[in-house]
């Protein structure tokens, strides 16, 4: 199997459940074809650097994904036949490129692991000042 990444835009006129429906479509295309989907970040909608089919925006998905390399034309092509898609591009991950994904995975898990603990210290310890303060 193969390391690849692949970066989808979907149009910004689609709903909430409409791109989640779209997102897992394609997530579901690469389990079902025998992949696994590693890593999955939605960007959320962003301005584009230049206008694509005359929009100004898009949501942006980024999928790491181990697979064949025969199923990413597959991919590819339901790309290109789905309307909600703007644009893509996917690669193959070098050995280089996978172990830095893997070191920035690690990083971003321990940034949420360690923001939502901090949050945490900082609530406890706001508590204990309005608590002196009171006093």
């Amino acid at each position: 199997m193969n390391h690849y990444e692949t970066v989808f835009i979907l149009s910004p006129v689609l709903s909430a459940d409409q791109t989640k429906e779209t997102v897992d479509k394609f997530t579901g295309m690469i389990t079902d074809n025998g992949g696994t989907v590693v890593n999955k970040e939605e960007w959320g909608q962003r301005k584009l650097a230049y206008p694509i089919k005359r929009l100004s925006a898009g949501y942006y998905v980024f999928v790491e994904f181990d697979a064949e390399g025969d199923f990413v034309d597959k991919l590819e092509v339901n790309y290109r036949r789905d309307d909600n898609v703007i644009r893509f591009l996917t690669f193959k991950q070098d050995k280089f490129a996978h172990e830095y994904a893997e070191k920035r995975r690690k990083i971003r898990s321990g940034k949420t692991e360690g923001s939502a603990a901090a949050a945490a210290e900082n609530a406890e310890g706001s508590a204990e000042v309005e608590a002196n303060v009171e006093q």
